[in-house]
């Protein structure tokens, strides 16, 4: 297989079932398609019928049109007999050197409070020092295994649900996020069998997906988060940052995300809680 010519022994025919999935994914006709992409709707036509292969840079220029995710233009490229164009070395990958170093001076700088670096899967891949320590107020992060999933810390009644305030509008917010904020905005099967993981903890609300009022009323532009501690309700809000232009699946798929005290009461027990830890340390 290579960058030019397509394998004459792939079948051509899944090729074009994944372009159809992704003009059905993103409600692109293929006439609509043709005009964005600059590409016959003849041709593809043909593609999706299996009677013909795009070159490279065709197929390429009908992936980005639709905005297909670097991990599944690589698949695309793969049903169409070429080789992958984007690399998809892990995130911790000498490649990956100049970003990683940029994420550390972040969450460094954003001391005391939390800083997380996340996969496309919310999966911890990095933290600030303030992380760890804040969620050792309420768990012992040292019992769960690695690596750790924010979901399944947030869901998990032996992980921090019990200390999480307003529960339901916790549950609906994070899950209509996982939407939000996937990749491409299209759920993969990883993601979606994370969410039934998710589902499966119990008293999480399965109407999540319709619209409701959140519980409590607050005049801030965003919905805070709730933990309590000492029966004291500390309130944050996140801030979520993605890699600009990336070119490698790694880079496209970190997530890295602040956490800010909603108010300053909340930045005056926060700042008190950490201190106390230090001085047990």
């Amino acid at each position: 297989m290579n960058a030019t010519r397509p394998d004459p022994n792939m079948p051509h025919g899944e090729l074009g079932k994944l372009l159809r999935y992704w003009r059905d994914v993103r409600g692109v006709s293929q006439l609509d398609l043709s005009f964005d992409a600059g590409v016959s709707q003849r041709q593809i036509s043909f593609i999706e019928s299996g009677r013909s292969v795009p070159g490279r840079d065709t197929l390429l220029a009908l992936a980005q049109t639709l905005e297909v995710p670097m991990r599944e233009r690589n698949a695309l490229l793969l049903a169409a007999g070429y080789a992958p164009v984007y690399s998809e070395a892990p995130w911790n990958a000498q490649e990956m050197s100049s970003v990683i170093r940029a994420l550390e001076r972040v969450v460094r700088q954003h001391e005391p409070f939390p800083a997380i670096v996340m996969d496309r899967y919310w999966n911890v891949l990095m933290t600030n020092d303030a992380a760890p320590r804040f969620f050792n107020q309420f768990i012992d992060l040292d019992s769960r295994e690695a690596p750790r999933n924010m979901l399944h810390l947030m869901f998990d009644p032996q992980g921090m649900r019990p200390y999480v305030a307003d529960w339901d509008d916790v549950a609906r917010s994070l899950l209509q996020r996982v939407y939000r904020e996937s990749v491409g905005h299209v759920l993969d099967d990883r993601t979606t069998h994370l969410l039934d993981e998710l589902l499966a903890y119990p008293d999480v609300p399965h109407d999540w997906k319709s619209h409701r009022e959140p519980s409590t009323a607050t005049t801030m532009p965003v919905i805070p988060m709730g933990f309590i501690s000492d029966g004291v309700v500390l309130r944050y809000f996140s801030m979520v940052t993605t890699v600009g232009a990336p070119q490698n699946v790694a880079a496209q798929e970190l997530r890295l995300e602040c956490m800010f005290p909603a108010d300053d009461e909340t930045e005056t027990h926060h700042n008190a809680l950490l201190a106390a830890h230090s001085k047990r340390r």
